[in-house]
């Protein structure tokens, strides 16, 4: 079994990035809990506020950086709940429009709230933030440029 301290740096790093990741998440995640939505419909509620309704599956994964197939899966769940409605392009056929329901629409206002995570960024100084955003800035470019994809493309977020 290898000490940890034998693993390298950038490896090293690279967890305690996901490992504080996934902690905001779960915060988020409890958070959200008591309006009964998920940190990921909450996110999609975000996109389709952002870009507007009768936005696509399609625009809602790139705004996301998910990958189409998990959007559609999120999409048809939070259909089934009430929270959007997908409807049939008609002027495309094979294209499906995202809007929000009244209930989605309330949802996407509770969410706004935030709480848990402007608890846990409050540890950082005002400084502190805009090296942490322009160092993951520069994290998250690379990582996107490594995959093919173009960082400026990607619609959000564009500063702090």
């Amino acid at each position: 079994m290898p000490n940890i301290g034998d693993v390298d740096q950038d490896y090293k790093l690279w967890v305690l990035l996901g490992q504080a990741s996934d902690m905001i998440f779960e915060a988020r995640e409890n958070e959200l809990r008591e309006y009964g939505i998920t940190a990921m419909q909450a996110e999609v509620l975000f996109a389709v506020q952002a870009i507007g309704d009768k936005t696509t599956p399609a625009q809602i994964s790139r705004w996301t950086l998910r990958r189409p197939h998990s959007i559609s899966g999120i999409l048809d769940r939070m259909e089934k709940v009430g929270l959007i409605r997908k409807t049939k392009d008609l002027a495309r056929k094979n294209q499906v429009r995202v809007s929000m329901t009244d209930k989605g629409r309330q949802a996407y206002n509770k969410s706004l709230k935030r709480k848990s995570i402007h608890r846990i960024m409050s540890a950082l100084a005002e400084e502190e933030r805009q090296q942490l955003w322009s160092r993951l800035e520069t994290a998250r470019n690379k990582a996107l440029k490594e995959v093919g994809k173009d960082p400026k493309k990607v619609p959000f977020p564009k500063s702090l």
